[in-house]
């Protein structure tokens, strides 16, 4: 499941305490920091959840081809933005690391710290040709590749509930008159036309960015991120904000959103219990209602991609999320182990890696992951996937892992704000632009 960065940020109390385990545990690998002359082997830095037993396998298998070994540190998942931040520049920073692409890493690249891959790609085109081109560059900062893919694809997808369409007579919606037309039908049907879970702002952001990209393109979010935040002065973005405002005031999201959360499973529930006909989210709402509504994933859950707007100029193509995650290598490593850093990287690029994240449940993001997908356990719903992404020719990355972590909770206020009606399209405009 996506992780907001704002949920991953630890108390300054707990914070050092924190970071003191996790130095003791790299400690106890016998590492002598990047490159370090007194080990012989790789520190790999994971974010530890249901995911990592692919990493697990995958370093047993580098192992057996290696000299120099890789030691997996895996870090519980709560507080590893934080504690990856604090090791960096230390002797306990990793060799290896798993990150977000884009913000999560940013103020690395500023100081230096990571290794440029792209000569990498330049000896070893087939590296390059491995991946899907807009995942790939979806981890780059300005131009330059400082990730390769290492997990599966995160696209935002709208769901939608195949029995409360049945009851209703209703189809998908192909276009946004479709769409508006829905909210109409399942309100009279007394059912809530979208699940949102407004407590966490993160799950409204999903609906901003959709249509900004769908009005303006995925070049407006583009010059926020080169150019700064008075970039959000786009005339995609005051639409986008009078939208919302217009899809609250149908009822699109019901009369008791503000309440509903993700993280308790909250909005999901009413979504499989069908007190909602549609949900705008992550790929892994898959895997979520699999695990706690087991029936309705199984024959219940449906989904499609995200309408066109009327007068929209952004490709209906595009598609918005975290594209996926990243290894980076720590520019401090030199010489042989350097090598089989890159060696130990480009592992992911195998289909032995693919497969291992299909029969996880995930969706690789590698150029010939096509032919694989037959072993998912659901390969109708991750031919879609798969077919959504690679045919989209932007793939934006989320704006709260894109951005400096310093504009997430400005950021979040902001939507929440516009949601709830305590701001208005152009407060909305003016309070991102003063972020």
């Amino acid at each position: 499941m996506r992780i907001p960065r704002s949920r991953s940020t630890l108390r300054a109390s707990t914070l050092a305490a924190a970071v003191l385990l996790v130095g003791t545990a790299l400690a106890g690998c016998g590492s002598g920091g990047p490159g370090g002359s007194d080990d012989d082997s790789l520190d790999v830095w994971v974010y530890q959840d249901a995911s990592t037993k692919v990493q697990r396998e995958v370093v047993k298998r580098f192992n057996k081809t290696s000299d120099i070994k890789v030691k997996l540190t895996q870090v519980p998942g709560d507080g590893y933005s934080d504690k990856m931040r604090t090791s960096m520049g230390t002797p306990n920073a990793p060799d290896i690391f798993f990150n977000w692409g884009g913000g999560s890493i940013s103020d690395f690249v500023k100081k230096g710290m990571l290794l440029d891959l792209d000569p990498a790609m330049a000896e070893d085109p087939e590296l390059k040709k491995a991946f899907i081109p807009t995942i790939l560059d979806a981890g780059a900062i300005d131009g330059k590749h400082y990730g390769i893919p290492m997990r599966g694809m995160q696209p935002v997808i709208l769901f939608y509930n195949k029995d409360v369409f049945a009851d209703a007579g209703a189809k998908p919606p192909k276009s946004w008159d479709d769409l508006l037309k829905l909210i109409d039908t399942f309100k009279s049907a007394g059912v809530t036309p979208f699940a949102l879970a407004g407590t966490d702002a993160w799950t409204e952001q999903m609906w901003v960015e959709y249509l900004v990209d769908r009005y303006g393109g995925a070049g407006v979010f583009q010059k926020v991120r080169s150019r700064g935040m008075a970039a959000w002065d786009d005339p995609a973005v005051l639409k986008t904000a009078r939208t919302i405002r217009d899809l609250v005031g149908r009822g699109a999201f019901g009369k008791n959103y503000k309440s509903v959360n993700y993280t308790a499973d909250g909005a999901s529930t009413l979504f499989a219990k069908g007190k909602a006909a549609m949900h705008l989210m992550g790929s892994w709402e898959y895997a979520n209602q699999k695990a706690n509504q087991p029936a309705f994933a199984k024959s219940g859950l449906g989904w499609t991609t995200f309408p066109a707007v009327p007068g929209g100029s952004g490709d209906p193509k595009s598609v918005v999320g975290n594209p996926t995650n990243y290894w980076s290598v720590n520019a401090k490593v030199k010489g042989e182990k350097r090598k089989a850093a890159l060696e130990f990287v480009k592992f992911a690029a195998g289909q032995d890696y693919s497969k291992d994240l299909i029969a996880n449940g995930d969706i690789p993001a590698t150029s010939d992951a096509a032919s694989l997908l037959g072993g998912h356990e659901n390969p109708g719903y991750a031919r879609f996937q798969y077919q959504l992404v690679e045919r989209a020719p932007d793939f934006t990355l989320s704006w709260d892992q894109a951005l400096p972590a310093k504009y997430t909770p400005p950021l979040y206020t902001a939507i929440q704000k516009l949601f709830n009606g305590q701001l208005d399209p152009d407060g909305f405009v003016d309070a991102l632009k003063g972020m």
